[in-house]
């Protein structure tokens, strides 16, 4: 299929081939026609599987039509609300260039910088508002934004706004749409928190799945290090002697953490920098620059900023910690192999974090192949016992035995043809999972 066959408007179809887009990935494929029939849809997509153009592309195309036939009004027809200000300029780009020959207006707001220049806009009118909670209900409350003529309203990347505590807010904004809209509700996973969510604001939703819920994507190797905490600087440094590894996304739990790997990287000559709420939004957007251009090597993150990173033919993505909530670690991995490239996964697991991991295998359905020939193992006694302890407490399966081969293995060329030695890995994985 072909985007020609969604029957979709000519400025926007001229737009996708300055792009490159031919093909439309299967949420895409799918969404895009119920979009188009206005109905409400439900959708459950991971990271990486273009679902803000699933959404961004039948909104032009609604408003663009819409236009046609009515006098154009400098009011706010569709609102898209996204947890993070690196996703929501991430998002606010995509309508940029699939609507640059359209001619609606278009327009991003998030806390953390001046509300000046963002007033200033709203002032002038705009046709689609691409906001975080937090910021919009400020100038809500200000009297900047007015939200009575929306007809078209997206939950993006719902369960990280659970996560992160926006739910409250979301229903605050929800309450002054009106009520006959157009309601999008993505998310990657979807716990009973967010279904229940879903089921309040969306009327007789047609529903997307177009992956396994919380699965991590085939086009990843996986690969799992049990380290001493106090090891886990040297681990880093040694995955990163590989000159094959060309980019790497680090993540940490904490935002301090973050900085002393950064400090810990650049001491020994490797570029590095951190991306993470503390940091000003120049800031942030200048080390994303700067490791999209390759100037910068390593990127380290925080969970609160991954959802907006998106960098094209990203190799390798390294968990330093690992994350204390399971659906996380998917999120995470799914920043590499993205648009059918092959991406490495590497895992640090410290004794502490062996709780974390039997969560993780738990979600995804398979276990991590670990890898034991690294300068700095645990001891198997430790890994052992904490994962008997685990699992005594009911928190599911994982440990030691994960199977994977017990050999060195090279982490570079994720995207040529695959990570040499990981690919077997990756089928002892499947294999299990018959």
């Amino acid at each position: 299929m072909s985007f020609e066959d969604l029957k979709l408007i000519e400025p926007i179809l001229r737009a996708l081939k300055t792009e490159g887009y031919t093909t439309p990935t299967p949420i895409q494929e799918q969404a895009i026609p119920i979009i188009l029939q206005n109905r409400d849809l439900l959708g459950c997509a991971q990271t990486g599987t273009g679902k803000t153009a699933a959404f961004a592309i039948p909104i032009l195309q609604l408003l663009y039509q819409d236009r046609l036939q009515h006098k154009e009004q400098k009011t706010i027809k569709a609102l898209i609300l996204t947890p993070t200000r690196e996703l929501a300029i991430q998002i606010d780009e995509s309508f940029a260039a699939y609507g640059k020959h359209t001619g609606l207006k278009h327009m991003v707001i998030f806390g953390g910088v001046s509300q000046n220049p963002q007033t200033d806009a709203l002032r002038r009118g705009v046709d689609i508002l691409v906001a975080t909670p937090g910021r919009l209900l400020d100038l809500m409350n200000q009297r900047f934004v007015h939200l009575e003529h929306i007809r078209m309203l997206v939950l993006d990347e719902a369960d990280r706004m659970l996560d992160m505590g926006f739910v409250h807010d979301v229903k605050k904004i929800i309450a002054k749409v009106p009520a006959k809209r157009q309601t999008l509700f993505f998310s990657a996973t979807m716990p009973n928190e967010i279904q229940q969510l879903a089921n309040t604001i969306l009327t007789k939703p047609e529903k997307v799945e177009v992956t396994p819920v919380s699965s991590t994507a085939d086009t990843i190797q996986q690969a799992l290090f049990y380290v001493e905490k106090s090891d886990k600087k040297s681990l880093l440094l040694h995955v990163l002697k590989d000159k094959a590894i060309k980019n790497a996304l680090v993540f940490t739990r904490t935002k301090h953490g973050a900085d002393k790997v950064v400090k810990d990287l650049v001491r020994v000559g490797i570029t590095a920098e951190a991306i993470h709420g503390n940091k000003s939004q120049n800031a942030r957007q200048r080390a994303l620059s700067n490791f999209k251009n390759r100037t910068t090597r390593v990127l380290i993150a925080t969970d609160i900023a991954a959802r907006g990173i998106d960098i094209d033919e990203l190799t390798h993505v390294i968990n330093y910690e690992l994350p204390n909530i399971p659906e996380t670690y998917v999120h995470r991995i799914g920043r590499t192999g993205r648009a059918g490239l092959n991406g490495i996964a590497l895992s640090f697991c410290d004794e502490e974090e062996i709780e974390f991991l039997q969560d993780i295998h738990k979600l995804i359905g398979k276990q991590i192949p670990v890898e034991e020939a690294h300068p700095y193992p645990m001891s198997p006694q430790s890994i052992v016992a904490k994962a008997a302890g685990g699992a005594k407490k009911g928190s599911g399966g994982g440990g030691h035995n994960s199977g994977g081969p017990k050999r060195g293995r090279g982490f570079g060329n994720a995207n040529r043809g695959g990570a040499s030695g990981l690919s077997g890995a990756r089928s002892g994985s499947r294999d299990r999972r018959r």
